[in-house]
């Protein structure tokens, strides 16, 4: 369902747009590729120059390759556009760094301590903090929800998958932990 109708007249500025796709590989591993674009809908005038409506002022793009385990095995970040060229594209190497980083365990802080501030970009580093979430939703379809003994990975993750929820009792019986 979209938002309600504004109640007063506006005119659009700025659209930013965020996509995320994952890929099987046949080498039984999986790519998750990002893409982030800022573009504003009138000329916008940087140090660096003008950048006419409709011409991005951020183009920029991750792609994580990742086992079954969560594990990065490799990065790739571009920067097509950007507000300062020759130095805001210069970071992107440093990337590298998230090689061997779980996706599950911990790695929205390691992403901070490694890339956050001036270690990084900002943009990219924003793209990056939700592959995690990319990755899961990738996975889902792939794997059955309830896999033997192992606690579904979902669960106490939102308010809805609390473990003392009816939605768990209903879904999950297994792993209910309210009122018997």
């Amino acid at each position: 369902m979209p938002l309600s109708s504004p109640a007063v007249d506006r005119s659009r500025l700025h659209v930013r747009a965020v996509t995320y796709e994952g890929y099987r590989r046949g080498d039984d591993l999986f790519d998750i590729e990002g893409h982030l674009t800022d573009v504003k809908d009138h000329d916008y005038a940087l140090l660096t120059g003008v950048r006419r409506a409709g011409e991005p002022v951020h183009d920029m793009w991750i792609r994580l390759t990742i086992g079954g385990d969560y594990l990065i095995r490799a990065i790739e970040v571009r920067t097509d556009e950007m507000p300062y060229p020759g130095a805001c594209d210069l970071i992107t190497p440093a990337y590298d760094k998230l090689v061997g980083a779980s996706l599950l365990h911990g790695f929205r802080r390691t992403l901070q301590e490694a890339m956050g501030g001036v270690r990084g970009c900002s943009h990219l580093t924003e793209l990056l903090s939700h592959a995690p979430t990319a990755a899961i939703q990738m996975f889902a379809g792939l794997r059955r929800e309830i896999e033997g003994d192992e606690r579904p990975f979902q669960l106490d993750r939102c308010h809805a998958l609390e473990t003392t929820t009816e939605t768990v009792r209903r879904y999950y019986p297994r792993w209910y932990r309210g009122a018997a």
